[in-house]
């Protein structure tokens, strides 16, 4: 009970982080890779404000574009029944546009406990869309001998999303009977200065505008839900929300339990959000089980929205959606007569901003250059997906992602909001389908062709060699040789002539190099995973991580100094394998720019 002078609050909280069973997102106590450092205290709005005690007790908001109606489920305390009634008021720039009174006094105290039905008609309504976010206001208020005990405002949005047949005759998600194209990012809503929490509504309100300018039209909360406020911008701004559970390790019965209730406390606390479409269940395969009772406990608990079962790796063949997952480039999958097919995950190109990172230590699935070479690889990631929204289909994709978080260098923005790393008006045509502003690919040319063709004699050893063993003068005759490139054959991407099992490996390579001149020579490296790469015993490249495929990147100018037609080149190769997947293989490439027509 309050006192009208100082009350004290506590809250005790025990918080096991990933080592306990609940729900708890990507929060671990050693936090490393794309795993974040764990969060205390109170990390969502707080409020205290006075409410009647007989009064309004919850409001539950479910559009029918269809019957042209908006549904409510209004629960009132049944000792109110008697001589009682709600009065309920849509209206549009303070315009009454639809009003129903209803007698409530015979309600059961079933219905009471359940919650009063309402179907309030809306003439004509204008439906909500990313293109077209209008929201109706509403209010609610609840009478008692015609005195008003307690009102209540809100707002909704007219909209229905379903399964059904698009315009070719595969099966997408349709948004207001239309096959809508979804292209959004994986959104993490993580931040330095608070983790879990924006330092304020403007910095919410700013995480859903950028990614409109990003040309994004919907995006996929991940792993994390938020305060209000950000599904209120979606709502207001027009952001379509792919919703995920929070994941915990759900080992126990304990856990499980208590991941059951979470959902259903999750689903029935955002429902009434118009911009939650989805909601998805698991990701991937963590904490994962009984997944198909899980798709039919969220399909009768919320029939108006579509269930994703698992985002990526585990799928159970239920709910409407199919997704996979593949880094960096999408390798897409086709939609089936009752689900829709969607590429839940790809992209994470990485590009580091110094002053703007959590801390010097950084990755990316992929590295990238600079700015230019960035934004060169989300428009060339975005033409697969635009493709692939053709064959095989596709209804929606998520690139990751919005910002850095911690180590991950994957943002489209860097930690702190403060840079936008690619061109703001290339990457939003791109998303949206459009690439007139896209400059026209490069002309490759092999200088010194790599194994993807045609296998390549290296010199090799797997014990560590003498310092100078990068330089030209160094007798590798005691090596040993085989054709590239090296590594197991399970590795993405890999074409390999010689296993490689150990955890490091050394190359060396002789070659004559044939005329030039050339315009940009850059390295062509497949690596998996940290690689430094010496040209003449210069360092060329030092590469961290992996990459699941063959890419150009630019040599150290240093290294490329005196490369011309006739000369003798070495080329030396070191790389590193701590876990996964292992490859190595490279070459040189000349890239010459074209101009924009």
């Amino acid at each position: 009970e309050l006192r009208k002078d100082t009350n004290d609050l506590v809250v005790r909280v025990f918080d096991p982080t990933n080592q306990g069973d609940q729900p708890r997102g990507k929060q671990v106590l050693e936090p490393k890779g794309i795993w974040y450092t764990p969060v205390t205290g109170i990390w969502r709005t707080v409020w205290l404000e006075p409410v009647p005690q007989d009064g309004i007790k919850g409001l539950r908001i479910t559009p029918d574009v269809d019957a042209g109606r908006v549904d409510l489920v209004v629960r009132v305390p049944s000792v109110l029944l008697a001589k009682s009634e709600l009065d309920v008021v849509a209206s549009a720039g303070g315009k009454t546009v639809a009003r129903l009174t209803r007698d409530i006094s015979k309600v059961t105290s079933a219905e009471s406990l359940h919650g009063v039905r309402v179907e309030l008609a809306i003439p004509q309504p204008r439906l909500w869309s990313p293109e077209a976010p209008f929201l109706y206001d509403l209010k609610v208020t609840l009478k008692r001998d015609g005195k008003v005990v307690d009102s209540v405002d809100s707002y909704f949005g007219m909209r229905k999303i379903e399964l059904g047949k698009g315009p070719d005759g595969k099966t997408r998600m349709l948004l207001n009977g239309k096959a809508v194209f979804q292209v959004g990012p994986l959104d993490q809503g993580w931040w330095p200065d608070g983790l879990y929490t924006a330092a304020t509504d403007e910095a919410l309100k700013y995480d859903v505008e950028i990614t409109r300018r990003l040309g994004f039209n919907m995006a996929r909360k991940h792993v994390k839900v938020e305060p209000e406020r950000w599904y209120y911008w979606c709502d207001k701004l027009g952001l379509l929300v792919w919703q995920d559970m929070p994941n915990g390790n759900n080992k126990s019965p304990e856990g499980q339990k208590q991941f059951g209730a979470e959902l259903h406390a999750m689903i029935e606390a955002y429902r009434n959000h118009p911009s939650i479409i989805m909601w998805v269940v698991f990701n991937e395969g963590w904490g994962q089980h009984d997944a198909e009772r899980y798709c039919e406990l969220v399909k009768g608990w919320d029939p108006s929205r579509l269930v994703s079962n698992a985002s990526g790796w585990t799928d159970k063949n239920c709910g409407d959606i199919l997704d996979v997952h593949s880094y960096p480039k999408p390798k897409g999958a086709a939609p089936e007569p009752a689900r829709a097919a969607v590429q839940g995950e790809f992209g994470g190109l990485g590009l580091p901003v110094p002053g703007h990172m959590w801390k010097e230590q950084h990755w990316g699935y992929r590295g990238m250059a600079d700015a230019e070479e960035l934004t060169c690889g989300y428009e060339e990631l975005m033409q697969t997906i635009w493709k692939m929204k053709d064959d095989p289909g596709l209804s929606g994709a998520i690139y990751t992602q919005t910002t850095d978080v911690e180590i991950e260098c994957n943002g489209l923005l860097t930690y702190d909001r403060a840079v936008i790393k690619p061109d703001l008006d290339r990457v939003a045509a791109a998303t949206r389908g459009d690439f007139s502003k896209m400059p026209p690919p490069p002309i490759v040319t092999s200088v010194v062709p790599t194994s993807e063709a045609s296998p390549q004699t290296w010199r090799y050893t797997t014990e560590k060699p003498a310092a100078d063993w990068a330089k030209p003068g160094f007798d590798d005759s005691g090596w040993k040789e085989g054709p590239g490139g090296f590594g197991t054959e399970s590795t993405p991407g890999a074409v390999v002539g010689t296993p490689w099992k150990t955890a490091d490996i050394w190359l060396r390579r002789e070659v004559a190099l044939p005329g030039g001149p050339w315009s940009r020579l850059h390295l062509r490296i497949h690596h998996d995973e940290d690689a430094q790469v010496f040209v003449n015993g210069v360092k060329a490249a030092d590469l961290k991580g992996y990459k699941g495929e063959y890419v150009n990147v630019k040599l150290d100018p240093k290294a490329a100094e005196g490369l011309k037609g006739g000369a003798k080149v070495v080329i030396a190769v070191h790389c590193r394998q701590t876990k996964g997947g292992q490859f190595i293989d490279a070459g040189l490439v000349d890239v010459v720019p074209q101009a924009k027509k």
